[in-house]
């Protein structure tokens, strides 16, 4: 068994690094925090270097790289600022569902304008009723002669203000029992009409990327626009959700490192009664500590993302991955924030951002809560 990454891979590493240390400024970071931007062209510059791309086949313009390699750029991306490095990977958010399950005309038409940085796209799931519930959807799509009728609304859906395109969860078969039985993802592009977007201000955190509310009123759609077959929606959504989450973990591992290498650095030259402050027990070895859960969160994400690679998805692992990682995460940017003092509690010292952007890893693509039930069910088979 071999845990060393290949001479290939640690150049996608270098090469990651090194875009980070170019484009990643500390204005640019905290200008976007406060006014909650998208950083459009750093991320059409990303997209140009293969980073969008990376693990979409070639035949789409992507790099052909596997879920392994995604996870080592969103590592190193978010290692180097929490919230630009989220920005420069979630433009393709949605993305694989077409590549898994759309029709070749779907996915000639919206891969490759994807992964060059052309289009942004966005899934909506959330419902304001409902929240991490997707077993049922009010949102609806009622079929009238050739045409699909949406109506409802969908909130808190990441990328939704600079969309170009949504793929929507609805609920096609409103009497089947089970009523997730009955639902049906469908791709919309901006501009439909009856299709509104409102930007939702104000996050805690990762601030550089726009979620908002998304308002349907008789949006109109063909068969087309179905994506895999009818009613078989939210099937495809639980297997994306299992495979996204690795994505997530990689993003808590990369923000708890840059935390904790911040802290470190800071640790080891901020004296204090004579001798540097990482000579206090109770700071030196609290860092020691969360060094050692961080590696332990990275290699979850790495087998995680591995056994996806080699066509072997394990939504348990994945779970495992994505709960333990956003713990981690969080608990890394608090002892920093606490390691760097009154300093960490200040925008210049940067983790006190590290610390906001952290707990958004342990409630999108399924709270942590959700995450212990999806490990106890898949416990109950095996025991």
């Amino acid at each position: 068994m071999d845990f060393s990454l290949s001479e290939e891979q640690l150049e996608i590493k270098r090469a990651v690094r090194e875009f980070c240390e170019k484009e990643f400024t500390r204005d640019l970071a905290l200008e976007l925090d406060i006014k909650e931007e998208f950083p459009m062209e750093l991320y059409k510059k990303a997209a140009s270097l293969g980073f969008v791309g990376l693990p979409y086949p070639e035949e789409y313009g992507g790099q052909g790289y596997g879920y392994l390699e995604a996870c080592i750029v969103i590592e190193e991306l978010c290692r180097a600022d929490s919230s630009l490095g989220v920005a420069c990977m979630i433009g393709s958010f949605g993305t694989e569902l077409i590549l898994l399950h759309g029709s070749e005309e779907q996915k000639e038409k919206y891969i490759p304008k994807v992964v060059r940085g052309e289009y942004i796209s966005a899934a909506a799931f959330t419902e304001p009723a409902r929240g991490s519930d997707i077993t049922k959807m009010d949102t609806t799509a009622v079929r009238y002669g050739n045409e699909w009728w949406i109506n409802g609304t969908k909130t808190l859906i990441t990328n939704a203000p600079i969309a170009d395109i949504l793929i929507v969860l609805c609920q096609t078969d409103t009497k089947v029992r089970p009523t997730y039985r009955g639902q049906t993802l469908f791709v919309i592009e901006k501009g439909t009409p009856g299709l509104d977007i409102t930007k939702q201000k104000n996050k805690l955190g990762i601030r550089c990327t726009t979620i908002g509310e998304v308002s349907l009123r008789d949006v109109k759609v063909v068969d087309w626009n179905i994506i895999g077959e009818l009613n078989k929606g939210f099937y495809y959504t639980m297997e994306f959700l299992d495979r996204s989450r690795v994505f997530v973990a990689a993003q808590a591992v990369g923000t708890a490192q840059g935390a904790f290498e911040i802290a470190f650095k800071y640790a080891k030259t901020r004296e204090a009664f004579g001798q540097p402050i990482i000579q206090f027990e109770d700071i030196g070895s609290r860092l020691a500590e969360i060094a050692t859960k961080i590696e332990a969160a990275r290699l979850l994400t790495y087998k995680s993302a591995w056994l996806i690679d080699q066509g072997k998805l394990d939504p348990m692992m994945t779970s495992m991955a994505k709960l333990y990682a956003s713990r981690v995460a969080v608990e890394a940017a608090d002892l920093a924030v606490q390691t760097l003092g009154g300093y960490g509690y200040i925008a210049d010292y940067r983790v006190e951002k590290y610390f906001r952007d952290a707990k958004i890893t342990e409630i999108y693509e399924g709270t942590s809560e959700i995450q212990r039930l999806t490990i106890l069910k898949y416990l109950l088979r095996q025991f």
